[in-house]
């Protein structure tokens, strides 16, 4: 953050503390209830800009659209400081139209969120959540990214309002790695007592089983519904899996470099060449 000298008073420098530039996105919509509590928190920490899909966006992942029109709209959904819009986009189409577009300048940070749903574990390949913290981190702006362990639209984020403040000024006030964005899950409770810390954590080893449900339509045609269940194969302790199901609060620094720097001098020992 910048600091703009006002004045002087007396021996003492008095200075204003420019407010950050805080970009606020989603995956379940802009009207969704872990939106607009995070924007609410977000006013309290810096000068509010939301760009999110006016639909749910749920699993798009880090889909973008590039064989359709994108359309975007100013919003006025409550009374808050902040500046809305609304795009027909997926989740990291919110973040380039943002960058790009509505904004002049590149934001101080990117939240996205809070989801409602888990995006622990292999999750995050998934999350259209995840993947418009991401997008932002690939532009360069530091980002994270907010999740319940909870998908009733009437959940309780407001007992994590004080962790979003602490984890969000953190970020402010350190510099975070151009590579890195965080993943924040916050486990589901039923009070704020039992809320036991916060942990950084690895990503835990798991996948979702899953399968198809085939049905008909009363037409006769055939339809899926995916199914399946999530399965943790790590009995690791340092996990974000063992956090969230023992009550902590978990965080995991991901990266969008997808090298396995640690396989290069293996297949170079390969005879690709020959």
């Amino acid at each position: 953050m910048n600091l703009i000298l006002v004045t002087f008073v007396s021996d003492n420098s008095l200075y204003m503390v420019k407010k950050p530039l805080i970009l606020v996105t989603n995956d379940d919509g802009i009207t969704a209830p872990g939106i607009r509590m995070l924007i609410k928190v977000m006013n309290e920490i810096g000068d509010v800009v939301v760009v999110a899909p006016d639909s749910p966006q749920s699993g798009m992942g880090h889909a973008i659209t590039v064989n359709a029109t994108i359309q975007c709209k100013k919003e006025l959904i409550d009374n808050g400081p902040q500046t809305e819009y609304s795009t027909s986009g997926t989740p990291a189409d919110c973040v380039k139209l943002a960058r790009h577009e509505i904004l002049k300048r590149k934001p101080d940070l990117c939240v996205s969120g809070i989801n409602h749903g888990s995006n622990s574990s292999i999750n995050v390949i998934y999350s259209g959540t995840m993947s418009a913290a991401i997008e932002a981190g690939i532009e360069g702006i530091p980002s994270i990214g907010f999740s319940l362990m909870d998908y009733s639209w009437d959940a309780h984020f407001d007992m994590f309002e004080d962790s979003i403040k602490t984890i969000t000024t953190q970020v402010l006030n350190h510099e975070l790695s151009q590579s890195i964005v965080l993943n924040v899950n916050f486990p589901k409770v039923t009070t704020k007592k039992q809320i036991k810390g916060i942990k950084i954590c690895r990503q835990a080893k798991g996948n979702w089983i899953e399968k198809f449900d085939k049905r008909h339509s009363p037409a006769g045609q055939e339809y899926y519904w995916l199914t399946g269940e999530f399965v943790n194969f790590d009995n690791g302790t340092d996990t974000d899996e063992w956090a969230l199901e023992n009550q902590y609060i978990s965080i995991v620094p991901i990266q969008f470099d997808l090298t396995n720097h640690q396989q290069i001098e293996e297949l170079n020992s390969w005879s690709l060449n020959d």
